[in-house]
């Protein structure tokens, strides 16, 4: 991805200055929406040691197989609770739209988050209607 391509979280700020730091691991997010954004960032960009290092180590698979054909399109925030810099827990609601062949759909999903050792990880998550 160039430097001044806009970053897949939905942001609108080049993926250089957004996504890039967390997944270069340059920077930590400060929140569990910017965890949440800079996933939905490393799954479109299908960056697995992201995605892998920023899992709770309870609930984190032993590898991640990405679908070659599945392509993750948008992401829109529904609501966040908690999840601050000055929090310890938090969740977020979302929906990330996607592409597969010709099919088009959408995961709806609740996250939760917590800070462990300072950086927030992803525990686990509720699918919604």
């Amino acid at each position: 991805m160039t430097r001044t391509a806009l970053c897949p979280c939905g942001t609108g700020r080049p993926y250089a200055f957004c996504c890039a730091p967390f997944h270069a691991g340059n920077a930590q997010a400060p929140t569990a929406e910017a965890l949440m954004r800079s996933r939905f960032s490393a799954f479109a960009e299908r960056n697995v040691p992201y995605l892998l290092r920023t899992w709770a180590p309870e609930t984190r698979p032993p590898a991640i197989d990405l679908e070659p054909e599945l392509r993750w399109e948008r992401l829109e925030i529904v609501t966040t609770t908690e999840g601050g810099p000055f929090h310890q827990q938090g969740t977020v609601e979302f929906r990330a739209h996607f592409r597969e062949g010709r099919a088009s759909g959408v995961l709806h999903e609740n996250s939760r988050f917590r800070r462990e050792d300072g950086a927030w990880v992803y525990v686990d998550g509720d699918l919604r209607d």
